[in-house]
């Protein structure tokens, strides 16, 4: 496919690719038939949406896209032992795992069960010093004071601590990749069971918390009680979905787009101070979730106290909320410091090491836990590879993992358990978590190595940028914009629509902030259009784009609507450029 706009290499270093020709008449069919405009119909022509389809797609329902819980193994026996615990007015005990989709799991629940008056006690394990899941000690000491332990976001591969309960009943809520042998729970629901054969594999724990409310309310109603309105809920479901990057198609994107739409009614004391603290002020976005809300409520797990995050969610008090959500941006400013300085010595590591390797990997003494994985995330952006970085502790290591799509590094890192190079490890698709022994790594890492090239890890250049077309900034509209955004929301398997601004001159280049620059760009015809390139200050691009000389270039990002001081106007994230030949 010729590259679009002539663009082979950006100045990132990046192939820019179009549509291709089934997909440019595709699009064409979807603005006659239906008469979308073209920007949008190209949206939905690269995500192979059909013709009939199309105007459905832009309004997602989510009665019609839900399945029923029951589908789920086990889900009826766990809701029916909730339910039971409910009018027995039974202990509960909800064990979460510490990341943004245990947090909202766990105040699913426990909001759910607030709505009967009926308590639960909220336990998170702390991420130094029990590490992820279920443990003997803290299920043993959850189990003398409780008859019901659910465990959300955790609890798959747990056969030992939750063999170590007796007396009281475990229910899993999980999405993790299971193993050959389930643990010896009361009832384990997790669409990624090795024996389940649905279509959900893509849920996340809070999404399968969800339908497990479903399912209780439903044998609720049918016992004559009145149930909570689970719409309300679908705030914290939806945070969990996009934080935890699961691809936002089928349920996913329905859960994601309603949940959206309750949060923008700022009735949950937690999600409105965190958004206050955070400093939005726009209606939220996936985005929103995703880069602001999600690291912040993240940070109480990886450098406070692991269990900051469910607190808030589930606080019902404003007072509180405020107070947890000042401690959790103070607690994000101080992870970013940490983040910085791990960030840079695993850089210099992954580079000596070679970054064209199936596996980009770094592991260091001293590294922090809790920021291991957001460093992961940053060099597998940074090099479209799998990578791995660990933090040493004498004779352990522990790390954390993210891949890129289409190769399953949860699958790669649980074999390497099961092989016994790993002490620990599992997770799915596109993150995954390891415990390895200090005198082991450099084997083990080279059978992950391994395991990812068969996969086709080795063979991924640089990632190309995926284009929807070009526009000027004469057609760039709020109006417009809001259109593109029916076609939401963007994430994980998902990618929001981004265009290509042909033949710019850059008219304004300033710095803002630390390390942003904000320009204004003038098409061939006079009109103009902001735009905002986060990160790029110190880089080739910020570079080239600031001391630009007059030149043209070909501008590439996404479309967004600036709310700032009340004035709604049409700008661009721009994330790459080519000089115009």
């Amino acid at each position: 496919m010729t590259a679009f706009l002539g663009v082979e290499q950006s100045i990132t270093g990046r192939r820019w690719i179009g549509l291709g020709g089934d997909q440019d008449r595709h699009a064409q069919l979807i603005t006659q038939q239906t008469g979308l405009p073209e920007v949008v119909a190209r949206c939905l022509a690269r995500r192979g949406i059909p013709v009939e389809e199309a105007q459905g797609f832009l309004t997602p329902s989510l009665r019609e896209l839900m399945p029923n819980p029951s589908v789920l193994k086990d889900m009826d026996k766990a809701a029916e032992r909730i339910v039971d615990a409910l009018g027995k007015k039974q202990r509960i005990a909800v064990f979460a795992d510490y990341d943004v989709d245990g947090a909202t799991s766990a105040a699913l629940l426990i909001s759910w069960l607030r709505d009967f008056d009926l308590p639960a006690t909220l336990y998170v394990p702390d991420r130094i010093d029990e590490g992820y899941g279920p443990n003997d000690e803290a299920m043993q000491m959850l189990a003398k004071d409780h008859d019901l332990i659910i465990c959300v976001d955790c609890g798959t591969l747990s056969h030992e601590p939750i063999a170590a309960v007796k007396g009281t009943d475990v229910i899993v809520l999980d999405h993790h990749l299971g193993g050959e042998t389930l643990p010896d729970a009361y009832a384990v629901v997790n669409p990624n069971r090795q024996d389940e054969d649905t279509e959900y594999g893509y849920l996340c724990a809070a999404g399968v918390v969800f339908l497990a409310l479903a399912a209780c309310n439903r044998i609720l109603k049918n016992q004559g009680e009145t149930v909570p309105n689970l719409m309300n809920a679908l705030d914290l479901a939806a945070l969990g979905t996009v934080a935890d990057v699961a691809p936002l198609v089928g349920f996913n994107r329905a859960l994601v787009r309603q949940g959206l739409a309750i949060m923008a009614n700022r009735a949950r004391p937690g999600l409105v101070a965190l958004a206050d603290a955070a400093k939005m002020n726009s209606a939220p976005t996936s985005y929103h979730l995703g880069y602001l809300l999600g690291p912040r409520i993240n940070a109480g797990g990886r450098v406070g106290k692991a269990d900051l995050g469910a607190r808030l969610l589930s606080t019902a008090d404003m007072d509180e909320a405020q107070s947890i959500a000042d401690r959790l941006n103070q607690l994000n400013d101080e992870r970013r410091e940490i983040e910085a300085q791990v960030q840079l010595q695993a850089m210099e590591q992954a580079e000596a090491r070679g970054l064209d390797k199936p596996l980009v990997w770094a592991a260091g003494e001293g590294w922090h836990p809790g920021v291991v994985g957001i460093v992961a995330s940053r060099i597998k952006e940074a090099t479209n590879r799998p990578a791995i970085v660990i933090g040493l502790d004498g004779a352990e290591g522990k790390g954390s993992g993210r891949s890129v799509t289409g190769i399953d590094l949860g699958n790669a890192v649980a074999t390497c358990a099961r092989e016994e190079l790993l002490l620990k490890g599992g997770g799915h698709k596109m993150a995954a978590g390891l415990t390895v022994a200090t005198a082991n790594l450099e084997t083990a890492m080279e059978r992950l190595s391994e395991l990812l090239e068969k996969q086709g890890a080795g063979n991924l250049g640089p990632k190309d940028l995926q284009l929807d077309g070009a526009i000027a900034p004469t057609g760039v509209t709020p109006d417009l914009i809001e259109q593109l955004e029916s076609a939401g929301p963007f994430g994980a398997g998902a990618a929001a629509p981004r265009f290509a601004l042909p033949a710019q001159r850059i008219a304004f280049a300033k710095r803002a902030g630390e390390s942003h620059l904000r320009l204004t760009l003038q098409g061939e015809n006079g009109g103009r259009i902001d735009a905002i390139c986060f990160g790029a200050y110190d880089t080739e691009l910020g570079t080239t784009l600031e001391k630009h000389n007059g030149r043209l270039f070909h501008c590439a990002g996404r479309l967004e609507i600036d709310d700032w001081g009340g004035r709604r106007k049409a700008k661009l994230r721009l994330e790459d450029a080519a000089e115009a030949k």
